[in-house]
């Protein structure tokens, strides 16, 4: 077994080109190419945390993938990052362990953010200013992965806390966007036509009302059933909605608040991987809102762990 760390991960990642390695992921597990069972989850209270466990398998592929991710968002206060995990490849046909990523949820950050630049690639419209609600390591690798699909730079952020909202701003700064701080979520959704969600949050914090014609939302905070970040109204707005998987927003995520409110039905829900190969045409006129909501499918960390463990191997040899 091969037991690859962090930094060469890193270095492996960077010199991948993700997207379609991801896309190919969402077409195949749409296309039922794939077995993907329901997401583990342990959930604390004291302090708040929770894990994840994701596993599966492409039909026909060499390995098998699980994945165990843990968000625990008080570590700051310890001086620690806030997520941690490590990826465990299997032999799909022997079920011999070939090698453990100890990424420490690095692999999940970055297959998180390139699906988000993959929906702003495909739903919206050209982008003029970009929104972010919420501070912490994915709103800024969202906005890092867009500059490969956009030449928008005009950064408009909304956070909690001041301080976190300004340390934001000066990352962001230095990696050559340009930053607003904003006093209200509204702030954001008056100016920006790309929106994007990163928080932990357990209430709404963006509204119908405040959503404009032509608007793509991804809300990509919300992967547990207690995390909500949109008001459901929004869903009922939106001309479409997208979901990872519907299974799995059907339980947790955006999509599941606004189907237990009644202002989504199941039949108005289409999977990212159906528009990604053309089955069905996502956004078909500028002024329509459409929404993605991402929780996460395990074959992201499918393709992500496959591609850097057969990249690590060709190296080593």
């Amino acid at each position: 077994m091969k037991i690859i760390l962090k930094p060469e991960i890193k270095h492996i990642t960077e010199s991948l080109d993700l997207f379609p390695i991801i896309r190919n992921g969402f077409i195949a597990y749409s296309e039922g190419k794939s077995v993907v069972p329901p997401v583990g989850e342990l959930s604390f209270k004291n302090p708040p945390g929770d894990v994840h466990i994701k596993y599966g398998y492409i039909i026909g592929d060499k390995y098998y993938v699980i994945k165990i991710a843990s968000g625990f968002h008080q570590n700051e206060k310890l001086g620690i990052s806030n997520g941690s995990g490590l990826m465990l490849l299997f032999d799909q046909k022997t079920g011999k362990n070939v090698a453990l990523l100890s990424d420490e949820a690095y692999l999940t950050d970055v297959r998180t953010a390139v699906a988000g630049a993959i929906c702003a690639q495909q739903f919206a419209n050209e982008i003029h200013c970009i929104g972010v609600i919420g501070t912490g390591l994915q709103a800024r690798m969202q906005v890092e992965y867009l500059k490969k699909i956009t030449a928008c730079r005009k950064v408009m952020v909304w956070g909690r806390k001041t301080e976190k909202s300004e340390e934001y701003s000066s990352y962001m700064m230095n990696l050559g966007f340009k930053v607003r701080i904003c006093d209200s979520p509204k702030h954001v959704t008056d100016t920006c036509n790309l929106i994007i969600t990163t928080t932990a949050a357990t209430e709404p914090i963006l509204f119908a009302d405040d959503i404009l014609p032509g608007t793509h939302i991804t809300a990509m905070g919300s992967d547990t059933p207690a995390k909500q970040e949109l008001d459901p109204n929004i869903m009922e707005k939106a001309d479409c909605v997208v979901a990872d998987s519907i299974p799995q927003c059907i339980e947790r995520g955006e999509i599941s608040h606004a189907l237990k409110d009644g202002k989504l039905t199941k039949n108005n829900i289409v999977e990212l991987g159906h528009v990604l190969s053309g089955q069905h045409p996502g956004r078909t006129a500028q002024d329509q809102i459409t929404v993605a909501d991402l929780t996460g499918v395990a074959v992201q960390d499918i393709q992500i762990a496959t591609a850097v463990y057969e990249s690590f191997m060709e190296n080593e040899s």
